[in-house]
């Protein structure tokens, strides 16, 4: 019997089959059987107990050496031998663990398989996860993104009230007269009217299991943008199937229950639903969230992002919307991004609002990127 076949007979069996540890394990191999173990061995009767750290540990696990149908049957298992069915129907134990961004995650991954009271008591928590984040994003974003609009459209003819004095400045500097130590400007620039400057925005969001903070974050932002009169929002989930979530966009936790966690990705199928919806391509911004791993047809994917570039839309790639940085990614996809001239990066929250009034203002973002000291991904 071949070393490797032995030791996926030793995955199978567990622990007790090699008491000895006679049968050598490879990092990921270990990495497996440690998943295995939690769940399976009967001789463990602690689990997980209710500690959330070690259950978004496990969850996160069980996705990254697992496919979704098996995620779906072990994760379908812990509610039953690990206790976690009990930590979601107690609300007053729901109250004495921190609330954030990983247990929205967590809660919504284990979504599909959650019995209807279970729903219930997750909903609550979900709302509360969400209305902090709403509190931290909402006035960021509405304030970058409305402003942002309001200095998109110049105006060369403008009221003393509406000048914009650092564009009509930087505009006449050559009118510099030294002798009279002053400026005289040759025209004025003004703010535009933010009513007349209507922007289309469509959020592209990779819900496969390794996305899912940003998951979290973009469905919230995505709400919060949806609120804005001069916007108008689209917000297109997808995994290797794509959902159109924009009529779920007047509630975020309904967004974001509407989500599936977990399975493939196909980028190439939400960029040719998202095709149709440029109908004003000087005026829209594609945003999508994904790591790039592309599961289906790579060059199906980079013909439709040159596609979207070529109407004269504006395409972001963001690695990852969190506050954890880069994430693993794929690199030859970022790169194949780069000489299509899409700027692909991880964003966090924080920093999201910036992004957005920069790209409404058509900045050029390696620039925006530079002055932040973040790095383009290619």
């Amino acid at each position: 019997m071949t070393e490797r076949r032995l030791a996926r007979w030793r995955l199978v069996l567990g622990n007790d089959a090699d008491p000895e540890k006679g049968v050598p394990l490879d990092p990921e191999d270990s990495g497996m059987d440690q998943v295995l173990e939690t769940l399976y061995n009967k001789e463990r009767s602690a689990g997980l107990g209710n500690s959330t750290p070690k259950i978004n540990r496990w969850l996160g696990d069980i996705r990254k050496y697992f496919p979704s149908p098996v995620v779906q049957l072990m994760q379908k298992d812990a509610l039953d031998r690990l206790g976690l069915t009990r930590m979601l129907l107690e609300p007053e134990l729901l109250e004495t663990v921190e609330v954030d961004v990983h247990l929205a995650a967590t809660l919504l991954s284990l979504n599909k398989i959650m019995p209807a009271q279970t729903r219930d008591t997750a909903r609550v928590v979900i709302r509360k996860i969400v209305q902090d984040l709403e509190r931290k994003l909402r006035l960021p974003l509405q304030r970058a993104v409305e402003g942002a609009l309001s200095r998109a459209t110049r105006q060369y003819r403008p009221r003393l009230r509406e000048i914009n004095w650092h564009q009509t400045i930087q505009a006449n500097l050559k009118h510099y007269q030294p002798e009279l130590k002053t400026l005289i400007p040759e025209r004025f620039i003004g703010y535009g009217k933010k009513n007349r400057q209507l922007r289309h925005i469509l959020i592209l969001m990779d819900q496969s299991g390794s996305m899912a903070p940003s998951v979290v974050y973009a469905g919230i932002a995505a709400c919060v943008l949806a609120e804005l009169r001069s916007v108008k929002t689209r917000l297109i989930a997808f995994d290797t199937a794509v959902a159109d979530l924009s009529e779920h966009l007047h509630d975020p936790v309904e967004t974001l229950f509407a989500t599936q966690l977990g399975g493939g990705t196909d980028i190439g199928k939400a960029l040719t639903y998202a095709l149709p919806f440029i109908e004003q391509p000087a005026d829209t911004i594609v945003v999508l969230i994904s790591d790039l791993f592309e599961g289906s047809h790579p060059a199906t994917m980079l013909r439709q992002a040159s596609a979207i570039k070529a109407s004269g839309a504006q395409l972001i790639a963001l690695l990852a919307l969190s506050d954890e940085g880069a994430p693993a990614y794929d690199h030859e996809v970022a790169h194949q991004f780069a000489q299509l001239d899409i700027p692909a990066f991880a964003c966090t929250p924080d920093l999201f609002p910036d992004l957005m009034a920069a790209a409404i203002q058509k900045e050029d973002l390696n620039l925006w990127m530079g002055r932040r000291g973040m790095e383009r991904k290619n």
